[in-house]
Protein backbone atom coordinates (compact mmCIF):
# COMPACT_ATOMS: atom_id res chain seq x y z
CA UNK A 1 0.00 0.00 0.00
CA UNK A 2 1.56 3.69 -0.92
CA UNK A 3 0.81 7.01 0.81
CA UNK A 4 0.83 10.02 -0.37
CA UNK A 5 2.07 12.82 1.97
CA UNK A 6 0.82 16.18 2.70
CA UNK A 7 1.29 19.09 5.31
CA UNK A 8 -1.81 20.04 7.21
CA UNK A 9 -1.73 23.36 9.36
CA UNK A 10 -4.39 23.90 12.23
CA UNK A 11 -5.01 25.86 15.31
CA UNK A 12 -4.69 23.81 18.97
CA UNK A 13 -7.24 25.28 21.53
CA UNK A 14 -4.87 27.72 23.03
CA UNK A 15 -4.86 29.51 19.74
CA UNK A 16 -1.55 28.64 18.05
CA UNK A 17 -1.13 27.42 14.75
CA UNK A 18 1.36 24.25 13.97
CA UNK A 19 2.27 22.53 10.70
CA UNK A 20 1.81 18.03 11.38
CA UNK A 21 2.42 15.60 7.99
CA UNK A 22 0.19 13.38 7.11
CA UNK A 23 -0.44 10.67 4.91
CA UNK A 24 -3.54 9.56 2.54
CA UNK A 25 -3.33 5.66 2.16
CA UNK A 26 -3.14 4.74 -1.76
CA UNK A 27 -4.29 0.97 -1.58
CA UNK A 28 -2.27 -1.67 -3.71
CA UNK A 29 -2.92 -2.43 -6.79
CA UNK A 30 -4.75 0.88 -8.30
CA UNK A 31 -2.80 3.28 -6.07
CA UNK A 32 -5.54 5.56 -5.78
CA UNK A 33 -6.77 7.54 -2.63
CA UNK A 34 -10.92 7.07 -1.45
CA UNK A 35 -12.95 9.82 -2.89
CA UNK A 36 -12.92 13.21 -1.18
CA UNK A 37 -16.21 15.72 -0.95
CA UNK A 38 -15.33 19.59 -2.03
CA UNK A 39 -17.92 22.26 -1.96
CA UNK A 40 -15.61 24.53 -4.29
CA UNK A 41 -12.35 25.38 -5.66
CA UNK A 42 -10.98 28.57 -7.21
CA UNK A 43 -7.44 29.18 -8.13
CA UNK A 44 -5.23 32.10 -6.98
CA UNK A 45 -2.54 33.97 -8.78
CA UNK A 46 0.11 35.82 -6.14
CA UNK A 47 3.22 37.84 -7.43
CA UNK A 48 6.59 37.83 -6.11
CA UNK A 49 5.79 41.07 -3.64
CA UNK A 50 3.09 39.05 -2.19
CA UNK A 51 3.27 39.44 1.89
CA UNK A 52 0.53 38.49 3.91
CA UNK A 53 1.50 38.89 7.99
CA UNK A 54 0.05 36.65 10.53
CA UNK A 55 -4.27 35.58 9.10
CA UNK A 56 -6.59 32.41 9.69
CA UNK A 57 -7.27 30.17 6.23
CA UNK A 58 -10.82 31.30 5.27
CA UNK A 59 -12.09 28.26 5.55
CA UNK A 60 -10.73 24.42 5.59
CA UNK A 61 -9.27 24.28 1.87
CA UNK A 62 -6.38 21.96 0.53
CA UNK A 63 -4.24 24.17 -1.45
CA UNK A 64 -2.23 22.67 -4.31
CA UNK A 65 0.86 24.72 -5.77
CA UNK A 66 0.92 24.57 -9.21
CA UNK A 67 3.81 26.88 -9.84
CA UNK A 68 5.90 28.78 -7.80
CA UNK A 69 6.73 29.21 -3.83
CA UNK A 70 5.58 30.04 -0.55
CA UNK A 71 6.88 30.22 2.87
CA UNK A 72 4.00 29.78 5.35
CA UNK A 73 5.31 30.38 9.04
CA UNK A 74 2.96 28.74 11.94
CA UNK A 75 2.06 31.13 14.56
CA UNK A 76 4.39 28.40 16.51
CA UNK A 77 7.37 29.61 14.45
CA UNK A 78 7.71 27.02 12.25
CA UNK A 79 8.94 28.06 8.89
CA UNK A 80 8.11 25.81 5.65
CA UNK A 81 8.25 26.43 1.99
CA UNK A 82 5.78 24.73 -0.61
CA UNK A 83 6.70 24.62 -4.45
CA UNK A 84 5.47 22.55 -7.45
CA UNK A 85 3.08 19.83 -6.41
CA UNK A 86 3.14 20.38 -2.96
CA UNK A 87 -0.35 20.19 -0.68
CA UNK A 88 -1.14 21.82 2.15
CA UNK A 89 -4.33 21.65 4.07
CA UNK A 90 -5.12 24.86 6.16
CA UNK A 91 -7.28 24.33 8.45
CA UNK A 92 -6.23 27.10 11.23
CA UNK A 93 -9.47 28.97 11.11
CA UNK A 94 -9.20 30.05 14.64
CA UNK A 95 -6.40 31.29 17.05
CA UNK A 96 -3.54 33.75 15.59
CA UNK A 97 -3.05 32.04 12.27
CA UNK A 98 0.13 32.16 10.26
CA UNK A 99 2.01 34.31 7.84
CA UNK A 100 2.39 33.85 4.22
CA UNK A 101 5.44 34.86 1.94
CA UNK A 102 6.24 34.09 -1.53
CA UNK A 103 9.38 33.18 -2.16
CA UNK A 104 11.91 33.85 -5.81
CA UNK A 105 11.01 35.86 -8.55
CA UNK A 106 8.60 34.62 -10.37
CA UNK A 107 4.33 34.49 -9.70
CA UNK A 108 3.05 31.74 -7.73
CA UNK A 109 -0.70 29.90 -9.07
CA UNK A 110 -2.34 28.04 -6.44
CA UNK A 111 -5.35 26.27 -6.28
CA UNK A 112 -7.81 26.41 -3.46
CA UNK A 113 -9.96 23.59 -3.14
CA UNK A 114 -12.72 23.66 -0.58
CA UNK A 115 -13.75 21.12 2.42
CA UNK A 116 -17.06 20.74 3.67
CA UNK A 117 -17.64 21.97 7.12
CA UNK A 118 -17.03 19.35 9.74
Amino acid sequence: MGTFKYVRLYATPDGESHFEDVGIDMPAPREISEVMALTAWNVRRNTPSYHLDFHRAPRRQYIVNLSGQVEIEASDGELRRFGPGTIMLAEDTTGKGHRSKAVGDGERISLWLHLPEK
